[in-house]
């Protein structure tokens, strides 16, 4: 029989018209998309290779296996397939992937199962069935309270999340997001299952006494109350790897289902373990008081296992963070993003198929302005783990335009209470001077940033009311304008990640609004707090020197103005790009609105690709002049750019 069409998974595919449909819809899927979906609906539970698929679909072209990722990425989110818990398309690794849904021919109007289906009748329905239903792993609690023994609840958590995603019967939720839902709720299981949307919670606990471990768990239906499953383990703490396999076995065979054989694991070390979950535990908190501690404890991984290609990673990320928290001096700490580059390089190196290695480099490689670089990484990162809200993310901080829209999108899908994703889009509408609906994200991101910081939530973004309020301030808004930089100073606490950055961004910001109402003296104390961040800044020496000019105060207007222009100095050495900024902002302070356009200009173009000077159009040094004729091709070249 010739076939004339398939079906699979409530999709139909109809090779005449060489389209698919679900229902009365039909997918929006390229040519290309197309040939793949075809290939493997023609091959049901067969392992197709990257070699075969590249030569099917690309014959004789020279294209790289990233292509064909690519590919499969945007095939499995057209279908809504989850490559963590896939329904229809598997990944083998390092060798190609497999069609698991169950497929029906269909030819001269009958329907006949695929002659080489491969799977029973009966284990597909089990597959399809699970895949529906939400499951989330909470913390393992501790029967006795050892802060020493913290990183077991965590990291026994982990560990079984991956291993349940890995047997592909589940929708597993990203243990971010169940943290979250815990801390947003009374802590009640029915609550956080609300949150996440999840059906099943896996609960359990852990006992340490000196060499000897005992965890035990069960798989709770939140709906009924009913306890699915039920797991019990003893043995030594070396040994914590092969327990926490088995906790994941017993729970498989309860609930009747293949568990598989036992996951590879990123180190054989568990004193290696240990500290990267410590690790972890100390970088996510986003103190900076704790980013050291969090170095230490992934060298401290990686001097335990030299091929822990992971505990590179999250190295690399502490290391980030501890630059980052300099970023805003006018000498950042160079040395640190430098050994944050090696390590995430080498956590690739280490192991090409770790997605967080890839979203890892992409992240540093930004804040070294290798954009191009950053953006290829962030790519991998997805094609790899398209589920992974946090890869999402990295690929939008390292592109820009449209590419970064739908990035965060992906992110807000996948994790809606993630706050900076909305400033990510905001930033695209700024430079393309679209600010109503760059006030729209922020005002969506302000609502669920507040929620978060409401409850001592886990990410808790900062700058979004210092954003929201330069955009209304741009509005002549002045009165909200000021409401939202105060705002931002009660938020951004100085031991956090960026709070010492905006609050001083806070304090300029709301020095300018001040200064436009005729509160001259309000403006002269808003400034003088600015430096108290960053005593040498030279937009709020700037901004300070002429509301002392307005004041009459000359003489220490003069002082300010020279501190600032001294800056510029040190910047052109160790921040170009700002300090074209910056001495764009002398010139238009000078009346010099031509020159400073054809600064701004020339900083845009030796920036690399990517986000330079987004702010320039609602920054309040610039308002007297950005409506300027001087100042449309360097606003032009901004908004192409943000394309």
């Amino acid at each position: 029989m010739t076939a004339t069409g398939y079906q699979f998974g409530g999709f139909r595919f109809d090779r005449v018209a060489y389209q698919v449909s679900r229902g009365p819809a039909l997918l929006n899927l390229t040519p290309k998309l197309l040939d793949l979906l075809l290939y493997f609906l023609e091959r049901p539970a067969t392992l197709v290779t990257k070699e075969e698929l590249l030569d099917a679909l690309w014959p004789g072209a020279n294209v790289t296996e990233n292509a064909l990722a690519q590919a499969v990425s945007e095939l499995r989110q057209a279908l809504g397939d989850d490559a963590a818990a896939p329904q229809f398309i598997r990944t083998v690794a390092r060798r190609g992937y497999r069609f698991i849904a169950p497929v029906t021919v269909r030819g001269e109007g009958q329907a006949t199962p695929a002659a080489d289906g491969g799977i029973p009748d009966a284990e597909p329905a089990r597959l399809v069935k699970n895949a529906d239903r939400a499951i989330a792993v909470l913390d393992f609690a501790q029967a006795t309270v050892d802060r020493a023994d913290a990183w077991l609840s965590t990291g026994i958590a982990e560990t079984v999340t991956n291993d349940l995603r890995r047997l592909g019967h589940f929708r597993v939720v990203d243990r971010r997001r169940v943290l979250e839902a815990v801390r947003a709720t009374d802590g009640s299981l029915e609550r956080i299952a609300a949150a996440l949307g999840a059906q099943l919670l896996v609960v359990g606990n852990v006992q340490r006494n000196e060499e000897k471990v005992r965890i035990t768990s069960r798989i709770v239906d939140v709906g009924s109350g009913e306890a699915l499953a039920d797991a019990k383990v003893d043995g030594a703490i070396g040994d914590i790897f092969a327990l926490q396999d088995d906790v994941v076995r017993q729970l498989s065979r309860e609930l009747a289902l293949p568990a598989g054989a036992a996951a590879a694991r990123d180190t054989a070390s568990l004193g290696a373990f240990r500290a990267f979950t410590e690790g972890w535990l100390a970088l996510e908190s986003l103190d900076v008081r704790r980013l050291e501690e969090a170095v230490g404890d992934f060298e401290r991984a990686v001097s335990e296992d030299a091929r822990y290609a992971r505990a590179y990673a999250g190295l690399a990320s502490a290391e980030l963070g501890c630059f980052e928290s300099t970023r805003g001096d006018n000498e950042p700490n160079e040395a640190l993003l430098k050994r944050a580059v090696a390590h995430a390089e080498e956590g690739v190196r280490l192991d090409d198929t770790l997605a967080e290695a890839h979203a890892t480099l992409a992240l540093v490689l930004v804040s070294a302005g290798r954009t191009d670089a950053a953006a290829s990484a962030g790519r991998r990162a997805v094609a790899l783990e398209p589920s992974n809200w946090r890869h999402w993310f990295r690929l939008g901080h390292a592109t820009w335009g449209s590419e970064r829209v739908r990035a965060a999108a992906q992110t807000q899908a996948l994790y809606p209470e993630f706050a900076f994703s909305y400033s990510q889009v905001a930033m695209v509408h700024v430079a393309r001077r679209s600010l109503a609906e760059a006030e729209t994200a922020l005002r969506q991101g302000a609502a669920v940033q507040d929620r978060q910081i409401a409850r001592g939530g886990r990410y808790p973004a900062l700058g979004l009311h210092w954003l929201l309020g330069l955009v209304r301030l741009a509005n002549d808004d002045v009165g909200e304008a000021v409401a939202e930089f105060d705002r931002e100073a009660s938020f951004a606490e100085a031991h956090r990640l960026y709070g010492r950055e905006f609050q001083m961004h806070a304090a300029t910001a709301r020095g300018a609004a001040l200064v436009r109402a005729g509160r001259v003296d309000e403006a002269i104390g808003s400034f003088r707090r600015a430096l108290t961040f960053y005593p040498d800044n030279a937009p709020a020496n700037l901004g300070l020197s002429d509301a002392l000019r307005s004041a009459g105060k000359h003489s220490e207007a003069d002082r300010c103005r020279s501190a600032a222009e001294a800056v510029v100095r040190t910047l052109e050495r160790t921040r170009p790009l700002y300090a074209g900024m910056v001495k764009a902002e002398i010139l238009a302070s000078d009346g010099q609105a031509d020159a400073a356009a054809q600064m701004l200009i020339a900083a845009l173009r030796s920036a690399p690709p990517g986000f330079a000077c987004w702010t320039i159009p609602i920054e309040p040094a610039f308002r007297h002049v950005v409506g300027l004729p001087g100042f449309a091709p360097f606003l032009q070249e901004l908004a192409v750019r943000a394309r």
